[in-house]
């Protein structure tokens, strides 16, 4: 296939690969977390203090174990999703603080927002994954907000969640929230249904919740994806290169860990590394080296035969105006056409992280659906091309009254329910709706259309009487 991105051949990846490998071996990577160090050790790896110094042989050891592809199970069997090979996801935003009104107000986010966002993840025909602090809810007490959001991912929607990294308390409520909703821990022990976000402080270091999370989350077979995100020229070297070889340190050494924890546990390979702006010295995820960054992650988990994860729509604008439009769409795109398998951060980013938008999130719901029609092949065949039909229309005809232009004409093309295309005429004469005024015009509606989906009230009463006797105990 041909492809104006850089394809990085196998010398290349190498070298990656050996950067990564002295790293380790030399310098070391910090891990925060008592547990994590023991198991290190237990499997032979020098420790000294808190600095784990592994080996090639034993990182290339561990991630052998890694499975290609694994599949991520819902409440509802058909929306069951695989991750892995060809295999891709779109997921929502995460971990943003604030919502960005239709006037371009900011705001504190509540947890009606969050559950907003489980509804519209529930309705979204484009969107396989509901999230995990799609927000983070300022009305909710911090310390134990993470089983009312995880509450609300399994009550208010069907498809298969994200889960709770906040801690290792954090990851164990999830896992025994989740073994409510499936009958119990033995139902889940062998299952994989649920995948959180690990990541890693760069440079070369592992927070101690984060370490806990991913030992708890690996030894009940709950996926993880391992991500750094790297500020080149703050928080690792200015060259991408120099990034590569940092942030595939790090993630090979979450990995590892994951591994030794319990051998096949699924993974994922993740970065959303990026520049640092000089002017400003803040993180740019709108800027293009992010999408070359998303390009060369992909092609080392491939490297390594393992999922990958990166951003999708991703701007540093803090209004789902024109740069939105143009920094989320080359971002997502990239993801996909580049063949990342968990694309997180598909909907409803702005202001890099800072902020959720529900205008936003339609809108980059609308592009992911034309990402998925973009990327999906079309049949050669004698039946597709009919030569028959093309003959008897023949010179100077028209296709627009043929029978098979009825047949198709609903599902042929990508049709859109924002983006406008009609003539100025039409346009002028219904006000001069821009896209994100169209969408605020349609939350409502949207909103209004949706069904919490049905769960035993049994297990439903069950969960919400952990979380209240968990939040008062």
């Amino acid at each position: 296939m041909y492809d104006r991105m850089q394809e990085l051949n196998l010398a290349q990846m190498t070298k990656i690969h050996d950067a990564s490998m002295e790293l380790l071996k030399t310098t070391g990577i910090v891990v925060n977390e008592d547990e994590g160090l023991e198991i290190f050790k237990k499997h032979g790896y020098r420790v000294e203090g808190k600095t784990v110094f592994p080996t090639e042989e034993q990182i290339r050891k561990a991630i052998a174990s890694v499975p290609p592809k694994f599949t991520i199970e819902a409440r509802d069997p058909a929306k069951n999703v695989i991750i892995g090979e060809d295999d891709f996801a779109f997921f929502p935003g995460y971990g943003a603080p604030y919502i960005i009104s239709p006037e371009g107000e900011q705001r504190e986010a509540t947890m009606e927002d969050y559950d907003t966002f489980c509804k519209l993840i529930q309705t979204s025909k484009y969107l396989d994954m509901n999230g995990w602090m799609m927000v983070e809810p300022a009305d909710m007490p911090p310390s134990t907000v993470h089983m009312d959001m995880m509450l609300s991912n399994m009550l208010l929607c069907d498809k298969p969640f994200m889960g709770s990294p906040a801690s290792r308390e954090g990851a164990l409520d999830g896992i025994e929230m989740a073994s409510i909703l499936w009958g119990g821990r033995d139902s889940i022990a062998d299952k994989t249904v649920s995948i959180s976000l690990i990541n890693s402080l760069s440079p070369l270091q592992f927070a101690e919740e984060m370490v806990g999370s991913l030992i708890e989350l690996a030894r009940n077979n709950q996926a993880c994806i391992v991500a750094s995100l790297i500020m080149a020229g703050a928080s690792g070297p200015v060259t991408l290169a120099g990034v590569l070889a940092l942030q595939n340190a790090e993630i090979l050494t979450g990995i590892a860990l994951a591994q030794l924890v319990r051998e096949g546990a699924p993974v994922v390979y993740g970065s959303t590394s990026s520049a640092m702006d000089m002017k400003t010295g803040a993180l740019s995820i709108g800027a293009p080296e992010l999408s070359k960054n998303v390009n060369y992650t992909a092609q080392m988990a491939r490297f390594y035969n393992m999922p990958s994860r990166s951003g999708g729509g991703l701007t540093d604008a803090l209004y789902p105006d024109a740069q939105a439009g143009a920094e989320s769409a080359l971002a997502l795109y990239t993801a996909a056409r580049n063949g990342v398998n968990v694309i997180l951060h598909a909907c409803g980013i702005l202001g890099s992280y800072i902020a959720m938008s529900f205008e936003k999130f339609l809108i980059d719901e609308e592009v992911c659906g034309m990402v998925r029609q973009m990327l999906k092949p079309i049949d050669i065949t004698d039946e597709s091309i009919d030569i028959d039909m093309i003959s008897t229309v023949g010179p100077g005809g028209q296709y627009l009254t043929h029978p098979k232009t009825f047949k198709l004409c609903r599902t042929e093309f990508f049709l859109p329910d924002l983006m406008a295309r009609t003539n100025y005429d039409a346009w002028s004469a219904g006000g001069k709706k821009k896209v994100h005024e169209i969408a605020d015009d349609q939350l409502s509606s949207r909103l209004a259309k949706y069904e919490k989906p049905d769960i035993d009230p049994g297990i439903e009463k069950e969960l919400t009487e952990y979380v209240n006797k968990r939040k008062n105990g």
